[in-house]
């Protein structure tokens, strides 16, 4: 009964829920979320800034959220950069001197709290000047001296950061009178605030909380209460139409969470005063650094040349797809794999693509690369950073082995990484990259060691499945070599214009990419060896292994010969395609970290289809691969090296040292084992986890800018205020819009790669021709 009710619950699912209604969905969310997200932009008078300087909340300790825009934390360096030749002035009593010392903090993390306090403070850093100057309340002397700054002989200051008001109450016991006279000083000065304001940043700090229940006895009067009346009267008195004077008041909702750490309960913790320091800094410096973890105050960069060029492109594309409608004349077809170089049968076509196939796939493209943009480049869109726990990560991964449990299917083919299982194995380790990536979990080192075993499982697919193609068909044209290449870098390729981000910023593409013409060189090359030219002849199978010998020696060679490697790898026009930021240090790093993974499953895949020809495994449902005794002593062998790798990667404490290692430690072979020794566990597999497989490569590459935010820095908000719901729709059309571009790809692909060699040699010209202008017109910029 348990197992009747199991399917009908899949059953009943599948029938209400297909990826077609789920595409449709997607549609009317991003149109619903942009329209909301620009309508309440327009209408809302309140930008990034405005977040930054007015809410947010505590991720965790001491991490500070702005509402909707990320938050940099500035290094000393940076600071040094933005502030030179400025002149910064805090004004007030003892808080906005602490305020103070954690701002130059920043700037030279070595400075003392030392000084007379209540007395004037200077700080000078190289061509950078940030003064402390003692106005306890607002009163005469300090309407002077912000007239001697805006009338006066004296320089203005770049920034001012100004607030006073726990003198006044103290002084006066609290009395409302203190409150009268307070409003009018703050009218008095409010009109020099604004002129100050036409030519220098200036910041009113709302008065932070108080711990009453540690007040000293003269400080008692200053209760919450007034501390509120106080700030409503600032607001009140200094929002005036104009809006030049700044507010800020986030450091205001730091310190209501954690002043009852407060040692006197007036000074906040240091802690809490760092984030209003971190706050002021990222509202000044944002818009000159552009960090991109900092996208508060920043404004959308403008286009370059290719960028132009692509979105004329598309918008044509788009009018054109408008016109033309969906086609109704195909099906969608299942999109062939190909990057793992397993040999497919060709999909089986229901209608041949008519003419405005390409063109209705190439409006589609251009509609989704439109939302890429909105969503990482453009304002309308709301970002938060990452923060990692324990629970981001695990519990969704938790969920997403239930699913996969829940929808187990029995194989189709019982053979060791049976396409099936390959689907699988790629699914599921998408996934756990993809919570990875979400929940920012590379600070966990032990996290981060596995999921490196699991790029590196990618690669020894790309080796295992490649190998065997070349190996059993003997096909090195064109035509495969070009398939390959389409399906891996079309979309990048798009990306890299729509998105003005260099080829080698999706690494892993170029990656697989490389790793592909290394593979494709070794088999290719003199002299060819097939396994049907090897068989019964043990020559040529040594022959081949002296082939991957040579392999390891090339890859050997270059490891440990960096010097040569950045040689050959700076050249123009390769370095375009592998430098980011000027450097190949992130190639340098992405190439050693599993340069031996690719060559392991070629090797793998050689002694496998050794083995199987000679006929000594057993491939049958529900046998074991080896003898009873071989199969148990290995399954052993496998699950200690999986243990021992857990433990060594969860005693890692430097990534640098453990990622020396880490080429040289492998539990790939020890997985394969597990998953394929067992008949039983042969004979299933989970359709879930298979069906993400056939789109790993899409999902990979779409979480850059549909799912994360800010190039993988941050996390995209498209339903502000509510996490839970925001990762559920995000992730939703994310996935679908994967899927979309994955039948594009394969829909494009039949046009761009023909099989006679004719067109595809002027296809190919037409491509050089184009990739040769896109790196001349990115030279020039």
């Amino acid at each position: 009964m348990a197992v009747l009710a199991y399917n009908l619950g899949k059953r009943e699912i599948n029938q209400y829920f297909s990826i077609k209604n789920a595409k449709l969905l997607s549609v009317a969310a991003v149109v619903l979320l942009t329209v909301f997200h620009t309508a309440s932009r327009h209408y809302g008078g309140s930008d990034t800034c405005d977040w930054l300087l007015s809410s947010g909340r505590f991720l965790g300790d001491n991490v500070w959220q702005p509402y909707g825009c990320m938050l940099h934390k500035y290094k000393s360096t940076e600071a040094k950069f933005c502030l030179r030749e400025k002149r910064i002035a805090f004004v007030g009593d003892s808080r906005i001197r602490q305020l103070f010392y954690s701002f130059i903090k920043m700037i030279n993390p070595e400075v003392k709290e030392v000084g007379n306090k209540h007395e004037n403070i200077p700080f000078v850093d190289g061509d950078s000047t940030v003064d402390f100057l003692w106005y306890a309340e607002v009163n005469n002397s300090l309407k002077e001296q912000l007239m001697l700054w805006t009338e006066g002989s004296a320089s203005k200051p770049h920034v001012v950061i100004i607030g006073a008001a726990t003198w006044s109450i103290k002084l006066h016991n609290g009395k409302s009178e203190a409150l009268f006279q307070y409003k009018a000083n703050l009218t008095a000065i409010s009109d020099t605030l604004e002129k100050l304001a036409e030519h220098s940043e200036v910041y009113w700090v709302l008065q932070d909380p108080v711990y009453e229940d540690v007040l000293s006895d003269s400080r008692k009067m200053i209760t919450n209460e007034q501390i509120n009346l106080y700030n409503e009267a600032a607001v009140g008195t200094l929002n005036t139409s104009k809006k030049k004077v700044k507010f800020l008041e986030a450091s205001r909702q730091a310190a209501l969470e954690t002043i009852s750490q407060s040692v006197d309960g007036l000074h906040l913790p240091e802690s809490t005063r760092d984030v209003g320091a971190m706050i002021l800094m990222n509202s000044m410096c944002n818009k000159i650094l552009k960090p991109i973890d900092g996208s508060c105050c920043q404004s959308a960069p403008p286009l370059s040349i290719l960028q132009k060029i692509a979105v004329g492109l598309f918008l044509l594309s788009i009018i054109i797809f408008l016109i033309l409608g969906f086609s109704r004349h195909r099906k969608s077809r299942p999109v062939p794999d190909v990057e793992n170089g397993e040999d497919k049968k060709p999909p089986v076509v229901v209608g041949q693509l008519n003419s405005k196939g390409p063109l209705l796939a190439i409006g589609k493209m251009s509609l989704i690369m439109l939302y890429f943009y909105l969503c990482d480049r453009a304002d309308i869109f709301m970002k938060e950073q990452k923060f990692y726990t324990h629970s981001t990560f695990f519990i969704p991964l938790i969920y997403i082995f239930v699913l996969g449990i829940f929808y187990s299917e029995n194989s189709k083919e019982t053979k060791l990484l049976n396409r099936e299982q390959t689907d699988e194995w790629k699914g599921w380790m998408q996934l756990v990259i993809l919570i990875y990536h979400f929940s920012g979990a590379s600070t966990f080192i032990p996290v981060y060691m596995h999921v490196r075993v699991l790029v590196a499982a990618y690669l020894f697919q790309t080796g295992y499945g490649h190998f065997s193609f070349f190996w059993l068909k003997g096909d090195f044209g064109f035509y495969r070599v070009c398939q390959v290449l389409f399906r891996l870098n079309f979309l990048v390729v798009v990306l890299c214009l729509v998105m003005d981000r260099p080829y080698q910023f999706y690494y892993f593409v170029p990656l697989v990419t490389f790793w592909f013409a290394v593979i494709y060189a070794t088999m290719a090359l003199w002299p060819q060896i097939l396994q049907k030219q090897a068989n019964g002849s043990a020559f040529w199978n040594l022959a081949l292994l002296l082939k991957l010998l040579g392999l390891l020696l090339f890859i050997c060679f270059f490891a440990y010969s960096q010097e040569l490697f950045e040689a050959v790898f700076s050249l123009w026009p390769v370095s375009k395609l592998f430098e980011l930021q000027g450097s190949i240090h992130e190639w340098w790093f992405r190439w050693k970290l599993d340069r031996f993974a690719v060559i392991n499953g070629m090797l793998f895949a050689f002694i496998y289809l050794l083995l199987q020809k000679c006929q000594l495994l057993s491939e049958g449902k529900g046998e074991p691969l080896f003898s009873n005794k071989i199969s148990n002593c290995l399954l052993f062998v496998s699950v200690v090296s999986f243990m021992t790798y857990s433990i060594w990667a969860s005693g890692c404490k430097n990534k640098s040292e453990c990622n020396e290692m880490h080429p040289y430690i492998s539990v790939i072979l020890a997985f394969i084992l597990i998953r394929n020794i067992p008949g039983y566990a042969r004979s299933l597999y989970s359709s879930f986890f298979a069906w993400f497989g056939k789109i790993s490569l899409e999902l990979f590459i779409c979480q850059y800018h549909i799912w994360l935010a800010a190039d993988t820095k941050g996390i995209l908000v498209l339903i502000p205020g509510n996490p839970t719901l925001n990762i559920i729709v995000s992730t939703f059309i994310f996935v679908c819009i994967a899927h979309e571009i994955s039948q594009i790809t394969n829909d494009l692909a039949q046009v761009a790669i023909p099989k006679e060699s004719g067109p595809l040699l002027k296809r190919l010209l037409g491509a050089g021709v184009f990739l040769g202008l896109v790196l001349i017109l990115s030279r020039n910029e």
